[in-house]
């Protein structure tokens, strides 16, 4: 029986209701190996210590890292770099494995992961989840000055990227980053984050909130940092309402370093700030409301991500300002809302507006999310690509 490590500093709570990537493929490896998940006793979403996790069908062992209170500080990549260490300790220490299983970011802990595989001959399977330091470069975008302060993040990445055996990304976009480096590697593996769409609608069926029928509900799920602009957002609305259309409330559900600020730009607007909310009732209130937002804002390095899962599955349709030509081109294939350039919430109340007053168009639209998330988005059907290639010879 094969036994298969998997490294993932971000795993969200381990409370059994959330929508981790790791947790549910290690659920299904389960099945048919040994499997443990290595990961943080950090909770990055809540900042805090964990201090219990549910039950999982297979080992937890969560290595201790010191925490910090910012997504961007120096504190975080001080902190990454101690848990990192810690994981190869405990790699050295423990029975070596079959196969490694790696989520990257964050950089250390990937990184003297590949030299340990290299040296011991273990499979090395990385899964891109986010582009580091391409991220944080877009927040401390100085000419010149960034990358050579972030450098040693570029040179980390480089190298795990070399050194993986097999190439798992949440996009065509990482893939294509991480192959630029990787010259052995004939084919790599786009995976979509995904969900579970029994389970989602097993959520959404329990947890539907009653909004006032009358009003058209926007909607926002995830962070409130400096890659989302929900100001433009909040400047169509206000445009709308210039036009005589007031039926609008935007519902927000996420927490982040510029939640203050944006409840200061929604002063005398119909919104509502639920804050961060466990998965199942985030499901509920998503499928209670008309149309997404996915107002990401320009040059940012997120691709296809956790939301474009969840709006999708919804079954309602999106209206974006995200750049990248992926998502783009996927809501254009399924005709399952509107593009808007970055930005401008002038050409965002336009496609809000025709979608408003659209009843037909908007069910048209939901259906065809739907149809998306059936084809792209099901864990049932696309996490039997990482399975297999877990388990390969």
């Amino acid at each position: 029986m094969k036994d298969v490590v998997i490294i993932a500093n971000f795993v969200a709570g381990l409370q059994g209701r959330d929508n981790n990537r790791f947790s549910y493929l290690a659920t299904l490896l389960s099945k048919k190996c040994k499997v443990e998940l290595v990961a943080s006793n950090f909770n990055h979403g809540e900042k805090k210590k964990r201090e219990s996790i549910a039950d999982y069908p297979f080992k937890v062992s969560l290595l201790d890292e010191p925490g910090y209170s910012k997504n961007i500080c120096l504190k975080r990549f001080w902190s990454h770099y101690v848990w990192g260490r810690n994981v190869i300790s405990y790699l050295k220490k423990r029975k070596k494995p079959d196969v490694i299983y790696c989520a990257v970011p964050s950089l250390t802990a990937p990184a003297l992961v590949s030299d340990y595989c290299k040296k011991e001959n273990i499979r090395f399977i990385i899964d891109v989840q986010d582009l580091w330091p391409e991220a944080f470069m877009m927040v401390l975008n100085v000419p010149v000055v960034s990358k050579i302060l972030f450098f040693p993040f570029t040179y980390l990445a480089n190298k795990i990227y070399k050194n993986a055996d097999e190439i798992v990304a949440v996009s065509k976009t990482y893939v294509s980053r991480a192959l630029e480096v990787n010259k052995t590697i004939k084919e790599a593996h786009t995976v979509f984050l995904g969900t579970n769409l029994d389970v989602f609608d097993d959520f959404s069926a329990k947890n539907k909130k009653e909004f006032d029928s009358s009003e058209i509900k926007l909607v926002y799920c995830g962070t409130l940092g400096s890659s989302y602009d929900l100001t433009s957002v909040f400047d169509s609305m206000r445009i709308l309402e210039n036009m005589g259309i007031s039926n609008i409330r935007f519902v927000v559900m996420g927490d982040g370093p510029r939640k203050k600020e944006f409840m200061n730009s929604a002063q005398g607007l119909k919104v509502e700030f639920l804050g961060r909310l466990p998965y199942d009732q985030m499901c509920g209130i998503l499928c209670s409301c008309d149309i997404s937002v996915n107002p990401i804002r320009s040059k940012a390095a997120q691709s296809i991500i956790n939301k474009h899962a969840d709006y999708a599955a919804a079954g309602i349709p999106v209206i974006n300002t995200q750049e990248c030509v992926e998502y783009r081109e996927m809501i254009k294939t399924y005709n399952m809302g509107f593009n808007c350039e970055n930005e401008n919430a002038g050409d965002m109340a336009e496609k809000i507006k025709i979608l408003v007053e659209n009843d037909e168009l908007r069910r048209n639209m939901g259906s065809n999310s739907r149809l998306c998330a059936e084809k792209l988005f099901d864990r049932k059907q696309t996490y039997c690509e990482l399975v297999n290639l877990i388990l390969a010879e």
